[in-house]
C-alpha cells in the first residue's frame, strides 16, 4: 500500500506561502516550520514527515540540512533553480510569485524543472498534478541564468518605462498597460517575431539618438549591452546561416 505524505514546509518567504496555500488548494497533509520558532518544534515535526521542502534562501540551504536535518528519513527537497548539492534533490518551480496568492488552476499550470538523478516526480512530490521535465546539474546555473533574465531582468526594463512615464513625464502608467499586454502576446503567439523597432531594422540613427537621450542614465548601459548583443547575434545567425547554405 503506497504511503500517504505528509510534507514540512520550511520557510516564510513568498514561495513558502504560496505552496502552503496550493497544497491547502489540493488537500495535502502538510506541517510548517520557520526560523523564529523553537527548534524543538522542529524536531518535534520531522517526526512523522514523508517529505521536508526546504523553502529557505538559496546561501542557507545546505547549513540547514546540516544542523538540523541530518537524522531524519524524510526526503528533502530544495526550489532552487541554480543550487547543486548531494544533501537535497532540486525540483524548481518556473514561475514568478508575488505577494498575491493563485488560484488552483494557476498553481496546478507550473512546470517543475528536476535535478537528474532526483527520484520520479510521483515520489518526488506525491499528490502534485504538476508537469516536469529534467535537468542535468552541469546545466542549472545556466537555465537559472535565463530564467532570471528574461523574467527578473525584464522587469527592472517595465518599471523604468511606468515610473518615468509618471515621474519624468507626468503620464499616467497605465498607458503602457496595453504595450505589455501586446508584447507579452506577441512573444506568447510567436517568440521569433516579437521584436520590433531600430535594432531589428538596424536603425543606427534612432538608436544613437535614444543612446544620447539616456545620458546620465543607468540604463543607458543597459541599452548599449543590448546594441551589442543582438550584433553578437546577427553575426552568429550569419555564420550559421553560412555554413548551412549549399553550394
Amino acid at each position: 500500500m503506497r504511503q500517504v505524505p505528509r510534507y514540512l514546509l520550511i520557510g516564510n518567504g513568498r514561495v513558502a506561502r504560496h505552496f502552503q496555500h496550493y497544497f491547502s488548494l489540493l488537500g495535502l497533509s502538510f506541517g510548517t516550520w520557520q526560523r523564529s520558532q523553537p527548534v524543538s518544534l522542529l524536531e518535534q515535526q520531522l517526526s512523522d514527515v514523508t517529505h521536508v521542502l526546504i523553502l529557505i534562501h538559496d546561501q542557507q540551504i545546505e547549513e540547514f540540512i546540516v544542523r538540523h536535518l541530518q537524522n531524519t528519513k524524510a526526503l528533502l527537497l530544495h526550489f532552487s533553480g541554480s543550487l547543486v548539492s548531494a544533501k537535497a534533490h532540486g525540483v524548481h518551480p518556473l514561475m514568478t510569485f508575488n505577494q498575491e496568492l493563485y488560484s488552483l488552476e494557476q498553481y496546478q499550470g507550473i512546470p517543475f524543472v528536476m535535478d537528474d538523478d532526483a527520484p520520479v516526480f510521483e515520489v518526488v512530490l506525491p499528490g502534485l498534478p504538476n508537469s516536469h521535465v529534467r535537468l542535468p546539474k552541469a546545466l542549472k546555473a545556466k537555465y537559472h541564468a535565463l530564467c532570471v533574465l528574461s523574467g527578473n531582468f525584464s522587469c527592472l526594463l517595465w518599471q523604468k518605462l511606468f515610473s518615468s512615464l509618471e515621474q519624468e513625464f507626468n503620464f499616467p502608467p497605465a498607458m503602457a498597460q496595453m504595450y505589455l499586454q501586446q508584447q507579452t502576446k506577441n512573444l506568447l503567439t510567436n517568440p521569433q517575431t516579437a521584436l520590433t523597432g531600430p535594432l531589428i531594422r538596424n536603425d543606427r540613427m534612432t538608436i544613437e539618438k535614444n543612446l544620447a537621450a539616456l545620458a546620465g542614465d543607468p540604463f543607458q548601459k543597459v541599452y548599449e549591452s543590448f546594441v551589442v548583443c543582438y550584433q553578437q547575434l546577427m553575426e552568429v545567425n550569419a555564420l550559421k546561416l553560412s555554413k548551412n547554405t549549399i553550394f
